[in-house]
């Protein structure tokens, strides 16, 4: 048996399809369920199906796309996790368009800062980032509805802070996520409500809710409740700046003395 020899011309050109290979490189194709997807959700943030309207039914994406009926189904649960459509099952049921929610995006923010070992430093920067400017904007912007919500939370939160530390530590949460509400800013608000949760875990450590602690809280948060009345922003940011740069001062000796600095699942 014979082979043939490689001549430097077929070494050449071998080289010059590899290379032609290489530049074509691999070629994805989308699932049709994703193409689906896609196209529901360029609808749906387009305007075509508005908030409260059904989208057509599995059977009508199936006569209407040509695609199984598994991969209707699937495009419809791809729209579920994404927030943009509630889906009920049943002889009436059907698929709705929806809002993404706050919970939404708080379930992705804490997978992902669990998920990635995220520092509990990281946290308090984004705190020290966001805070000062949702009290600035809360003072500009708010309501008689915003305030009388803070103040009753403050209200509470001073009572819990005399011997119910559980309560105080919500109640400290639910001051932030009010004070993003009045900010009436929604991508903030959100993003706020997003580490409402991790801020509530950080804040349980051993020692981070001792008396004094507690004390300082509540005198801050009055001081900013007061500027918001006021409607002075800039006392509202400075003050909100201090309770911040408090709160990462003690949030450090307390994750030290615990010997830890990850946010944990």
């Amino acid at each position: 048996m014979t082979h043939a020899k490689a001549t430097p011309t077929t070494v050449r050109q071998d080289i010059r399809e590899a290379d032609m290979l290489e530049d074509i490189g691999t070629i994805k194709v989308p699932k049709s369920c994703e193409v689906l997807a896609n196209r529901l959700q360029q609808q749906i943030l387009g305007g075509a199906y508005p908030p409260g309207s059904a989208l057509p039914t599995e059977r009508e994406l199936v006569a209407g796309t040509g695609l199984s009926r598994g991969s209707v189904r699937e495009a419809l649960r791809i729209l579920e996790a994404q927030g943009l459509i509630e889906t009920r099952a049943g002889r009436y049921g059907g698929s709705v368009v929806s809002r993404p929610t706050d919970a939404l995006l708080a379930s992705h923010i804490n997978l992902f800062a669990k998920g990635r070992s995220v520092a509990l430093g990281a946290l308090v920067e984004a705190r020290q980032a966001l805070e000062p400017m949702v009290a600035y904007l809360a003072a500009r912007n708010r309501t008689d509805d915003d305030l009388k919500a803070l103040g009753l939370i403050s209200d509470r939160l001073d009572e819990a802070a005399l011997s119910d530390v559980p309560q105080f530590l919500e109640e400290n949460a639910n001051w932030h996520s009010a004070l993003a509400v009045a900010s009436h800013n929604d991508l903030l608000r959100a993003f706020m409500s997003s580490i409402s949760d991790l801020m509530l875990e950080a804040s349980r450590i051993e020692n981070m809710a001792s008396p004094d602690i507690r004390k300082l809280v509540t005198q801050t948060h009055r001081r900013i409740f007061d500027a918001i009345q006021k409607q002075d922003p800039e006392a509202a940011r400075r003050r909100s700046e201090r309770d911040v740069q408090a709160y990462a001062k003690y949030l450090e000796a307390a994750v030290k003395a615990a010997g830890g600095e990850m946010i944990k699942g």
